[in-house]
């Protein structure tokens, strides 16, 4: 077997998981998008339970990051809380699999409840764009559809999967309706160019910098924080909001919105920071009333260093 042969057979070894993977998602979503809301609900639950009791994969780190989190509560309340965790994220999962049967906004209006006139009140106060800051919380992919659906398209920044097919079967259920992906290696500058062209761009801001080079308190741990969304409101004079989809009783969402102030801020290292710190403050504040919507699963601090 020649040299070239060999490296082909490698990568094709390599490639495998990643095709068993993008199967599953599209057989996976072919089946929940044959069953009706209700029923979506008890099978998630049911295989949230399944992955918590039985496969167990990250539950260990899981009830350690809530342990650490919430330390005034007791070893069964956290064993209740990361149950939750992976019923929600397994909710999660199937509701974004079903993101393309939306097809209007009378659909969009029965899995969330805006207030339009005052999202819109809080993003539009100047002719530019705005920026929004979300959360890997309740569920922020079904965020991303209604509001484009029943509000504007909006931009949002992701961070490239390594499995392109997947990659590209996501990119596609972001992009419904009118919405765009600009990818994290051009958040910057494309983000720039869109506040410019008065458009809404959407960052979720609970996720380390890969590059650690700013921390701060974070759930009662320093963790490495993003001040992209801070350096680009800033930049642009743009309005910040902390926006998060959050799952009520009974399966739909209610969608929170907080404006930070940026009054007397101007784009230099110190009031991005001191913007980056009420924007993540006001992420934790939800995260701590309604700890089982977050996505503990990601180790959230490993990036963290002693800089700040």
């Amino acid at each position: 077997m020649t040299d070239r042969a060999r490296m082909g057979k490698t990568r094709e070894k390599k490639r495998f998981p990643d095709k068993i993977l993008h199967e599953l998602f599209i057989l996976l979503g072919f089946f929940v998008r044959h069953l009706n809301r209700s029923g979506m609900q008890r099978m998630a639950e049911a295989f949230g339970d399944f992955v918590f009791y039985v496969l167990k994969p990250r539950r260990r780190l899981v009830e350690g990051n809530l342990t650490l989190a919430f330390p005034e509560k007791s070893k069964k309340e956290i064993i209740r809380i990361a149950r939750q965790v992976y019923r929600n994220q397994t909710v999660n999962l199937f509701e974004t699999l079903r993101l393309p049967l939306l097809k209007n906004k009378k659909d969009a209006e029965e899995l969330i409840d805006i207030d339009v006139d005052d999202f819109l009140k809080r993003i539009r106060r100047q002719n530019g764009g705005s920026v929004v800051v979300s959360a890997h919380f309740g569920n922020w992919e079904l965020m991303g559809i209604c509001i484009g659906l029943l509000v504007s398209p909006i931009t949002v920044v992701a961070q490239r999967l390594k499995n392109k097919k997947l990659n590209d079967d996501l990119e596609h259920i972001r992009s419904l309706h009118g919405n765009r992906v600009i990818y994290r290696a051009r958040a910057l500058r494309g983000g720039l160019a869109l506040l410019d062209e008065g458009g809404i761009l959407t960052i979720l801001g609970d996720q380390a910098d890969p590059k650690g080079g700013f921390v701060m308190d974070f759930l009662g741990r320093k963790a490495s924080v993003y001040l992209g969304p801070a350096f680009l409101a800033l930049k642009a004079r743009a309005p910040l909001c902390v926006v998060l989809c959050r799952r009520q009783q009974g399966g739909k969402y209610v969608l929170d919105i907080e404006e930070i102030e940026t009054s007397g801020l101007v784009c230099c290292k110190d009031d991005i920071k001191t913007l980056t710190r009420r924007c993540t403050k006001v992420i934790e504040k939800y995260i701590y009333k309604y700890p089982e919507q977050w996505f503990w699963v990601h180790n959230r601090w490993k990036k963290t260093n002693d800089r700040s």
